[in-house]
């Protein structure tokens, strides 16, 4: 299961595709040269329980750290999973 990621100008979107139909998502929004704020995250019910919102996280603070920013998770699943992850800590604002 691969994260792919996308970006649309001020938007941008982690997601995962099963047989070309994207089963998993999280969206989020530049704010500024040097935040995000993820604002939805959402897995279909193929996937679900299977960890694959932790995944989607998890390619965030990748996509973080190499490019030097910091998150504001409004979206509250991912705002519990930084909450009580600690070495995601370095990317929150």
């Amino acid at each position: 299961m691969t994260v792919q990621h996308e970006e649309n100008g001020n938007k941008g979107v982690f997601y995962i595709e099963v047989e070309g139909k994207r089963e998993a998502h999280m969206t989020y929004t530049k704010a500024g040269n040097d935040k995000i704020i993820i604002d939805h995250t959402e897995v279909g019910d193929r996937l679900r329980g299977k960890g694959v919102g932790y995944k989607l996280i998890e390619a965030s603070v990748d996509f973080l750290r190499s490019n030097k920013l910091k998150v504001i998770p409004l979206c509250p699943f991912a705002k519990a999973v930084f909450d009580k992850t600690r070495e995601y800590s370095d990317v929150l604002t």
